[in-house]
């Protein structure tokens, strides 16, 4: 099912809970990808933030989650210029997902400071990348993607070094450069981590640390840079600082990951 398609097939049972039915070519193993749990929970939260747009979000990935899933939302706080909504993504097996979401307007500043990171000279143009799955290869949901290798370390190749970088795009066309879309396909890299490793090892997106530092999702052609890289690996677990870029190389969203690795 396109993505456009299964956001068309949301059934709200009110303005903060919502119903979908997740098909299998959204799957990640046993569960649903984990990009569109972060995106279902924010299409539950969001009509509770009003028109302040999303500054930052908290996303832990509890369980495995799939085919008929419900996605329940509660304003925790609002202020004059804020709004604190969590949101529960469960199935037939409990809690999927459970996200925290900060919602902020607009606040003039005579302060401007910018130290965010450019996007790395060797990204290229993802017209000119191969593509990072062959075809057959990869979990299930990677089908809804367009997805270019720039550089780095490919998973299970026993590198020394973990950093990750590829251009991303929905294959939907009609995908909107929005939030939800952005959620969607923000998690879609595989952990930097992976290219540690020498041979299939089992993994799990433990969290998910989300910043947005744009004013909006914009892009040219569906098009985002991504670039994971892997900080450390030990006792099982990895930490990862990811960035993304629109294809005009603007910082739109900042966030770190922990994951679970077992080897």
């Amino acid at each position: 099912m396109k993505y456009t398609n299964l956001l068309a097939s949301i059934k709200r049972e009110s303005a903060t809970q919502l119903q979908v039915s997740t098909p299998e070519n959204w799957m990640q193993g046993r569960t649903i990808y984990g990009g569109l749990s972060a995106a279902l929970c924010y299409e539950a939260a969001r009509p509770l933030a009003g028109d302040k747009p999303l500054r930052s979000a908290q996303i832990a990935f509890v369980g495995p989650a799939g085919g008929d899933l419900k996605a329940d939302a509660s304003l925790l706080r609002e202020g004059k210029n804020t709004a604190y909504i969590t949101a529960d993504l469960s199935g037939e097996n409990g809690i999927g997902s459970h996200a925290t979401f900060v919602f902020g307007a607009h606040r003039d500043s005579p302060i401007n400071h910018w130290n965010a990171p450019e996007l790395p000279s060797d990204a290229g143009e993802p017209e000119e990348k191969t593509s990072f799955f062959p075809e057959g290869v990869g979990p299930a949901f990677t089908q809804q993607f367009d997805i270019q290798f720039a550089f780095g370390s490919v998973p299970m190749s026993g590198a020394e070094t973990a950093d990750l970088g590829l251009w991303m795009r929905h294959k939907d066309r009609a995908a909107p450069d929005d939030i939800t879309a952005l959620l969607a396909i923000g998690d879609t890299p595989p952990p930097a981590a992976m290219a540690l490793l020498s041979g299939p090892a089992r993994i799990s997106s433990m969290n998910w640390s989300i910043d947005v530092v744009a004013e909006n999702a914009d892009t040219e052609n569906g098009w985002y840079f991504a670039r994971h890289t892997a900080e450390t690996l030990r006792n099982g677990y990895s930490a990862q600082n990811m960035t993304l870029w629109n294809r005009a190389g603007k910082p739109i969203m900042l966030s770190r990951q922990t994951i679970a690795v077992f080897d």
